[in-house]
């Protein structure tokens, strides 16, 4: 599938601030780049920087003022939509050494806090199939309400209220992973279909040696995504980490198939 990706951001700084940026697609096998461009007012610094795991890239600027951004990318997504049900889980002892961090509890993903549950719940499964078994009942379970959540709520939290955005769906799907010594990461990406159109999150679980990426929205399956960048959870692979105040003015993000 061919994606266009298209991004306005204008914020309104207070004084000189540090930015770390991370909208662009990541140029993978998966995932061609076929053409792609950055425009940014005018800055103090600019430098790029690898993001976690080498996927992908983060920009760091130093600006005053209004900071526009303005992003454009086309990119083949080449990339499967496998049933995930088949997939073998790998025994925590033969995991990579790269993907044992995703194993932890982190800021937003409490995932010792789900243990009980998971077995309670799904312990009839195992490997992809419990991974689908999770990703069914979070669709069925939770409400999608905009504006239901913040930059605090986490996965626990989102359980509890069963609803929340993108963010909180991927949250609860990677705790729960984790809780069934699964590795689960939060990925940042762009697909078409999303409502409201947005910077989109989705998680991505480790099973059968690779990465496979899980929408627990139902809005996108894993042939029309393309990652940006990934982390242990959101705080990770934010889009824009402002560390200073602002004030957005503008925001767009378009992707169509």
């Amino acid at each position: 599938m061919e994606l266009d990706v298209n991004v306005q951001l204008e914020y309104q700084l207070s004084g000189p601030t540090d930015l770390l940026l991370q909208i662009e697609v990541a140029d993978l096998a998966d995932q061609r780049l076929q053409s792609s461009n950055i425009e940014i007012s005018d800055t103090e610094h600019l430098a790029r920087v690898a993001a976690d795991d080498g996927l992908g890239e983060r920009i760091w600027i130093r600006t005053d003022g209004i900071f526009r951004c303005d992003y454009t990318a086309r990119v083949v997504v080449d990339r499967p939509a496998l049933d995930i049900s088949t997939l073998d889980a790998v025994a925590p002892h033969l995991l990579p050494g790269d993907t044992v961090r995703y194993l932890m509890p982190s800021r937003y993903c409490p995932s010792d806090e789900f243990q009980s549950f998971v077995e309670a719940e799904f312990g009839a499964y195992q490997g992809g199939a419990r991974i689908a078994a999770m990703r069914d009942w979070i669709t069925k379970a939770f409400s999608y309400v905009p504006g239901s959540s913040n930059g605090q709520t986490t996965a626990l939290d989102s359980f509890v209220q069963r609803q929340g955005v993108c963010r909180d769906y991927a949250h609860v799907m990677i705790a729960l992973a984790r809780a069934s010594t699964i590795p689960a990461r939060f990925a940042s990406v762009y697909a078409p279909g999303v409502t409201p159109p947005d910077f989109h999150a989705v998680a991505e679980v480790f099973l059968d040696g690779t990465w496979h990426l899980v929408d627990a929205t139902g809005m996108a399956t894993a042939d029309t995504i393309a990652r940006i960048g990934v982390g242990p959870d959101a705080s990770g692979v934010a889009f824009l980490t402002t560390f200073g105040p602002c004030t957005l003015r503008q925001q767009s993000v378009s992707v169509t198939a």
